[in-house]
């Protein structure tokens, strides 16, 4: 579900504090199994999960957890220097901070990183850098990189993480986790 009302892109503070109450009202009104929210500023976050109607997936979130499985460090393709802040808020609030080895914005126009082609080569060169400076995985910083994922791991030679995916896939595990754990209930009274 798209929010209507929030801007086309997450590219300040300013941005991201307009989406937060839309996501919890989102949250708040719509019933679900599982929330993913869908931008890597994981905006609302921490609002949306005190609400407590159901488990709450942050893209960048699910994106570092899945990063982390696959190596003991990781870096990230920022969108544009102005993401940094937020995101580094995310990596503290995990505690991850100090596995992070690199972060690299692109600084591109929205409309320039969600085109098919224009980015590629830009993004396979920031995915490059990162494995140098030590990153042995990496996690794009926006969902409108989800088209060069594979093109990115070929040039790092490193996984690449798309959040979507990393979101989605834990989003379907605790969905699932609960049905079970619903389940077994049954089966034990």
């Amino acid at each position: 579900m798209r929010i209507a009302e929030g801007p086309p892109a997450i590219v300040n503070w300013r941005h991201w504090h307009s989406v937060a109450e839309l996501v919890c009202r989102v949250v708040e009104t719509e019933a679900a199994s599982a929330y993913i929210i869908g931008c890597v500023s994981d905006p609302g976050f921490e609002a949306a999960r005190a609400i407590g109607r159901g488990p709450v997936f942050g893209m960048l979130r699910s994106a570092i957890t899945a990063a982390l499985s696959r190596a003991d460090s990781f870096g990230v393709i920022g969108f544009t220097d102005a993401s940094r802040e937020r995101q580094n808020r995310a990596f503290w609030s995990l505690g991850v901070d100090a596995r992070l080895a690199a972060w690299i914005p692109l600084n591109l126009d929205m409309e320039v990183l969600t085109d098919p082609v224009a980015p590629r080569a830009r993004i396979c060169a920031v995915a490059r850098e990162l494995a140098a400076q030590g990153a042995r995985s990496i996690v794009l910083g926006c969902a409108g990189m989800a088209k060069h994922r594979a093109a990115a791991e070929d040039a790092a030679g490193v996984p690449v993480i798309e959040p979507a995916q990393a979101a989605v896939g834990q989003a379907l595990a605790a969905v699932l986790a609960g049905r079970e754990m619903a389940g077994l209930r049954v089966a034990a009274e």
